[in-house]
């Protein structure tokens, strides 16, 4: 294709995306397959991505899977060139099963989802107030999982425990118990079950 040529043509482009590498499909504006190539997920990667879909044409937009898990850094790169990423649901399960799954039908069906128009939300942006709520969120339901974990490990531990030390904890509510061993200290031999 001459230089001129590809400036003039308009493209559509789909990306599969995977922990180690996005599949990237070019077809025209209407669909017809122009090429299809594997990336690495990285920062040339990404940027070898870019050069390979402009050199097609004028890039439209771009129908990804994933743009929040595994596509988050190449929708980044991508929409700081200022090209519009869409985000695309991966295929159905029957559907796959009918026509097939590999990386370039699944980065043509990206595509080809935007031209239809099956497909037109744009990727969440990541960033903001938002996102640091989001974030915060993640980390106390950690958090709570944790710490709910740890009371459970130290009441099952106490089942089974010697009579003595378990008679220390006995009928103390769990805010208590917890409070009364952080305070502890181990005393006598440190291969002794009693030193607690």
């Amino acid at each position: 294709m001459s230089e001129s040529e590809a400036q003039a043509q308009r493209v559509v482009v789909g990306v599969d995306t995977h922990a180690d590498t996005h599949h990237v499909a070019v077809v025209t504006e209407y669909g017809k397959p122009l090429g299809d190539r594997a990336f690495p997920t990285t920062s040339a990667g990404y940027w070898e991505v870019v050069g390979f879909i402009t050199g097609f044409g004028v890039v439209l937009q771009i129908g990804m899977e994933g743009t929040g898990t595994y596509g988050a850094a190449l929708t980044r790169v991508l929409q700081g060139e200022g090209i519009l990423v869409i985000e695309v649901n991966r295929p159905d399960r029957q559907q796959r099963r009918l026509k097939g799954k590999t990386d370039p039908l699944d980065a043509y069906r990206a595509a080809q989802s935007v031209i239809t128009g099956r497909s037109t939300a744009l990727p969440k942006a990541k960033d903001g107030p938002v996102e640091c709520l989001r974030v915060l969120r993640a980390l106390r339901v950690s958090a709570v999982k944790a710490r709910s974990a740890a009371i459970n490990q130290i009441k099952g531990l106490l089942v089974s425990a010697p009579e003595t030390l378990r008679s220390k904890y006995q009928g103390m509510t769990t805010a208590v118990m917890i409070g009364t061993m952080a305070r502890s200290r181990p005393s006598g031999h440190l291969a002794s079950i009693h030193r607690c």
